[in-house]
């Protein structure tokens, strides 16, 4: 018998593999063939509860009464942060993640807008399970600040240093590439943990030290010091530093696609409206490999911003002396309410008690290094940035890049590139933000951008 047939004696399209999987089993075991066959699976769809323990169709008997006795949960509450900055579409996602099975927790950060399945900003707690697009495609996007042994005056009166540092220490866009592959102990780890980063290593390899579009960045600005930091080991007062916004690639984009899609070839059709949400568990073999390679793009994310600032500093001829750095799209293994649970941070800042952290503004705002003050209504989460308040269509029918380059020259602030979905007015204000959530990070210090290279060529990248 063949799929056709057993939808049309009513076997749920949910339940075809375990019915497969039964008739094999029958007809080796006790030799069923024909109208036998078909009988005894009628048997089963007319009662499925009285056949759970069926030795050959006990499974399908399992899967059927789940399918009929399945009644949607009640969606766990969360809470948001600046909630009147907040589109609806974010409250949907945000909604719809919360009603997962596996969920047990969640909260909205003040920097939320409309992502893929969960939100930008969204906070995702769930039991045995991860979810590959509540992560994100731009697995382990991350920010890394650098303090360097430069003085601040120097960004004024050695500009074309500056400038150059970034024009030919980083490189931009799709696919983008130095002309001489880096190298860095990241190569050396196990590429091999799934298909997908064994097969993509020798794009990791090209593509290290380099950033995507959209929103990533490399800029050169002021870090300011209000009174002495120990753990950053500096004192106050006014620094050069180097901030960078980026994560794993192409690489990291395909273990998102790979693991998603297998996620959503399982779905439950009874799960059907959760799309991209769709989970895998932990303990199965594609859970574990999308696992493994998560925290692979992790430290690649990493080594990424690693080369970047190796590469710019020394050809600026500066030293680094602190630094600060975090991934903010990524899954931890946490313990929250007396209970281990795997936290999905999408464009959320990790601010458990005492960590540092770096939190954006634009390419004319602000950043903030803060600390975390632990709060557990936010599952110890903190926001990404500013966040966007106009999608990059309309941002681009409103802004010209050029006109705005020119009126933030004006201000101190040079753009060597960048796009015109990417220009100040198309984000919230990061002060307000910043004011939003105070009770979930203290602001450590300030930078404030002075010379900024962004992509340039019009690609896009999820935020």
């Amino acid at each position: 018998m063949n799929a056709r047939q057993l939808l049309q004696l009513g076997v749920p399209h949910d339940c075809l593999s375990e019915a497969i999987a039964g008739i094999q089993s029958a007809r080796e075991a006790e030799g069923l063939r024909g109208n036998a066959l078909k009988d005894r699976i009628r048997g089963v769809l007319e009662s499925p509860s009285d056949h759970v323990d069926d030795p050959h169709f006990g499974t399908m008997a399992k899967g059927i009464v789940e399918e009929t006795e399945y009644v949607p949960k009640e969606p766990v509450s969360y809470r948001t942060w600046g909630e009147e900055e907040i589109d609806d579409g974010a409250f949907k996602q945000m909604d719809q993640a919360c009603a997962l099975p596996h969920a047990v927790g969640g909260a909205l950060m003040a920097d939320a807008h409309i992502g893929y399945g969960l939100p930008i900003g969204g906070v995702l707690a769930t039991e045995d399970v991860v979810v590959p697009y509540a992560v994100g495609v731009d697995i382990a996007c991350r920010m890394k600040l650098s303090v360097l042994d430069m003085p601040a005056w120097t960004l004024k009166d050695k500009k074309p240093q500056y400038v150059d540092a970034l024009e030919r220490g980083t490189r931009f866009g799709v696919g983008s590439r130095h002309e001489k592959p880096q190298d860095h102990a990241v190569l050396d780890q196990d590429w091999t943990v799934s298909r997908i980063t064994r097969e993509s290593k020798d794009k990791a390899r090209i593509q290290l030290g380099t950033s995507g579009s959209g929103n990533h960045f490399v800029e050169f600005g002021t870090f300011t010091l209000a009174e002495r930091d120990e753990e950053l080991g500096l004192d106050a007062g006014e620094y050069v530093a180097l901030l960078s916004h980026s994560g794993s690639r192409g690489t990291g984009a395909a273990v998102c696609s790979t693991y998603s899609d297998i996620a959503r070839s399982r779905l439950p059709q009874r799960y059907a409206d959760f799309g991209r949400l769709a989970w895998l568990e932990l303990d199965s073999q594609e859970g574990q490999e999308y696992w493994a390679a998560m925290n692979l793009m992790g430290d690649y994310a990493a080594a990424n911003h690693d080369v970047i600032h190796r590469l710019v500093s020394k050809l600026l001829g500066g030293r680094i002396v602190a630094g600060v750095e975090n991934h903010h799209n990524f899954a931890w293994k946490e313990m929250h309410g007396g209970k281990e649970v795997v936290v999905h941070r999408k464009g959320a800042t990790p601010a458990a008690a005492g960590e540092l952290g770096v939190i954006p503004g634009s390419m004319a705002d602000p950043a903030y290094v803060v600390r975390g003050k632990g709060n557990a209504e936010s599952l110890t989460s903190a926001s990404h940035g500013a966040g966007r308040r106009l999608s990059r269509k309309k941002a681009k029918e409103k802004y010209n890049l050029k006109a705005v380059a020119n009126s933030l020259a004006k201000k101190g602030v040079t753009v060597l590139s960048a796009g015109a979905d990417e220009v100040p007015g198309v984000y919230k204000n990061i002060d307000d933000v910043m004011a939003r959530q105070s009770d979930l990070v203290d602001v450590v210090g300030r930078f404030d951008p002075k010379i900024v290279k962004m992509c340039g060529d019009g690609s896009r990248a999820e935020d």
